[in-house]
């Protein structure tokens, strides 16, 4: 904990001397990018990023980290390192690859099969893996070629690995721009079960109807197998049936930019966005359960409402602006279906451990997700700019999640407080934030509540 309060108060120095020197969003323009031809119309556009975290989590009750009973744990990883390549051959065909890694810690997310000391030991050396691969082709261009006026009306057609989910806005989130340190992670409904890092390999069309923009999607999701249970569902859907899923939503003011999937999370006062969407996914005989010992099928099926707002507030030179999103996710996965995770864990259950355990398991491990209705919200204030230049922009924010899910007798509340400080707007940043979760001894006992300090150093080019 003092080496957290430590750099807090270097970061704070700082912040407060307002001449961090830094690349971002005023030296970015079109970042690092490789035409081809001389108009431009072909090119090929790098980005890489990094967010590397530093952290300090109460660990559930009866934790084991690296062998050793551990009520805290302090550690240093990478939840993301990766590079995303956009080929654009011509005006209407595209490519694109992503590919990195996600959640290095000191003691997993290496290599696969490694343990122990050595090259090949805790947590190194991991294999880069692809998040998306696809080719893209623009049907019914946005742009007219001939009027250069924007049509009513576009779309696109695009196969391979992809993010085109459908379900909400944070589904399809891009990872370079949260206003919260991470997602909530739950509006990720699949994710390492029956998709890959939230991908899955399908056809999907994209576009937009004046003010409308939709986003549809037929896909194969990756095989699962667990072992059905007695009256509750887990994945397993055999030979899996295709997957159909979608989110449409309304941008009442400025419109936003749909050449890749990545919703923004927060523009930090540089457009006027309303929107409300409304998606779905779904799977048949995605989850299995036993009942009186007969296996039973159950569909997968998953629905949400949301709202996103982000805008200048007040005199335009201060540039205060205000974000806010909240969404309500109905989920559907077979009775008293449950997911327990919690991000970059590196604990484990003691079984000397002689007293209460959690039940969603050892280190940060919470609910997840599951069968049930969940509600997430955030809001944050982008505070005013300073007069001198060039000056650390600062934005509060906080969030709150609320969980009743078939499998808990209890709803669980989650907060999370914390500010960003936008050193070159998303390009260049650091978070701070303080994340509370309920401890379930049994499904209708709370204890209390765990904490997780983290600060993250962002960078992307």
């Amino acid at each position: 904990m003092k080496k957290i309060i430590f750099a807090i108060a270097i970061i704070l120095a700082c912040a407060s001397s307002g001449y961090l020197q830094a690349q971002g969003s005023s030296e970015y323009g079109a970042g690092m990018k490789l035409n081809v031809n001389s108009e431009g119309t072909k090119y090929v556009r790098f980005i890489t990023w990094s967010q590397i975290w530093m952290r300090s989590v109460q660990n559930n009750p009866g934790t084991l980290v690296n062998g050793v009973s551990q009520n805290n744990t302090f550690d240093i990883g990478a939840r993301r390192l990766r590079m995303l390549v956009q080929a654009q051959m011509s005006p209407r065909f595209m490519v694109l690859a992503h590919f990195g890694i996600n959640n290095q810690t000191f003691l997993n997310g290496g290599a696969p099969g490694t343990s122990g000391t050595g090259g090949y030991g805790q947590g190194k050396k991991p294999e880069l893996f692809f998040h998306d691969f696809w080719g893209e082709y623009v049907i019914i261009p946005a742009l007219n070629a001939e009027t250069k006026k924007a049509n009513p009306f576009s779309m696109s057609f695009g196969a391979g690995l992809h993010y085109y989910l459908g379900l909400s806005r944070m589904t399809m989130h891009s990872t370079l721009n949260f206003m919260a340190v991470d997602s909530p992670v739950f509006t990720w409904a699949t994710i390492e079960n029956s998709d890959q890092f939230a991908r899955m390999f399908g056809v999907f069309l994209k576009g937009k109807a004046n003010k409308f923009e939709y986003r549809l999607s037929l896909n194969k999701p990756f095989a699962t197998n667990l072992t059905p249970v007695e009256g509750v569902a887990v994945d397993n859907n055999g030979v899996s049936k295709a997957s159909t899923s979608g989110y449409c939503e309304y941008q009442f003011f400025d419109q936003e930019s749909n050449v890749l999937p990545f919703k923004v999370g927060s523009y930090v006062g540089t457009k006027r966005v309303f929107n409300i969407g409304a998606g779905f996914y779904h799977q048949p005989q995605g989850t299995q359960s036993l009942k009186n010992g007969v296996v039973q099928k159950h569909n997968i099926s998953l629905m949400s409402v949301d709202a996103f707002l982000d805008m200048p507030i007040g005199k335009k030179e201060k540039n205060t602006a205000l974000t806010l999103y909240s969404g309500i996710y109905k989920y559907n996965f077979g009775p008293n279906y449950i997911r327990n995770a919690g991000i970059m864990n590196t604990g484990t259950l003691d079984p000397k451990f002689e007293g209460q355990k959690a039940l969603a398991g050892a280190g940060n491990a919470r609910p997840l997700l599951g069968t049930g209705t969940m509600f997430y919200t955030q809001a944050g204030v982008l505070l005013p700019k300073s007069s001198e230049k060039p000056k650390v922009r600062i934005q509060p924010f906080g969030a709150y999640t609320w969980k009743k899910l078939e499998a808990l007798s209890k709803s669980g509340n989650y907060y999370d407080v914390g500010t960003n400080f936008y050193l070159e707007g998303h390009h260049s940043k650091i978070t701070l934030q303080y994340s509370t979760r309920p401890i379930y001894l049994a499904k209708d006992k709370i204890d209390g509540s765990k904490g997780e300090f983290i600060i993250q150093f962002q960078t992307y080019l």
